[in-house]
């Protein structure tokens, strides 16, 4: 997975903590959780603000 593929981390993200809400999620703890998924392989370095917005906006339409 790649920084760019939110939906997948998304999925990745419900299945890997099902009992965390999404909404609540600060976005220095999801880049650590992001980084921390099995199958992620990209640079660290390439992830911004708006990248974990897409994420975390994408988790929380997973979970609903």
């Amino acid at each position: 997975m790649k920084w760019t593929d939110s939906r997948e981390i998304a999925i990745a993200l419900a299945e890997a903590r099902p009992d965390t809400d999404p909404t609540t999620v600060n976005f220095v703890d999801l880049y650590r959780w992001v980084l921390a998924l099995p199958g992620f392989s990209d640079d660290p370095k390439r992830s911004g603000e708006k990248i974990l917005e897409a994420i975390q906006a994408a988790w929380i339409e997973e979970v609903e």
